[in-house]
């Protein structure tokens, strides 16, 4: 059975960085698309970022110029390194691993939780 497992969350003062990892454990064949995401309390799940295999990435307008996705297919991981973090970017953090076609599968961690606060 695969799983993804976020790591690298936690308690951090507005400006500071953290930097988040999935991995998958278990075999995940043909991964395309690894993606963060995450979801603040009473809001909707957002995408963050997302990479493809081809490394073209993607960033939601709120943290570019401060967050950078990075993958190593090797490991079948993904990271995210956050730096400038503000208030809002307070938020329970998940990774997805989508797999290309003809028949796309999905999979989604736990989550990790990131809090920004002084």
């Amino acid at each position: 059975q695969v799983q993804l497992v976020e790591s690298g969350g936690g308690l951090v003062q507005p400006g500071g960085s953290l930097r988040l990892s999935c991995a998958a454990s278990g075999s995940i064949l043909r991964i395309n698309v690894m993606g963060w995401y995450r979801q603040a309390p009473g809001k909707q799940r957002e995408l963050v970022a997302s990479i493809t295999r081809a490394d073209n990435t993607n960033y939601a307008d709120s943290v570019k110029g401060r967050f950078t996705i990075s993958r190593d297919n090797a490991k079948n991981t993904v990271y995210l390194q956050m730096n400038s973090l503000k208030p809002e970017d307070t938020a329970v953090y998940y990774c997805k691993y989508s797999t290309s076609g003809p028949y796309v599968l999905h999979y989604w961690g736990q989550g990790t939780q990131v809090t920004v606060s002084s």
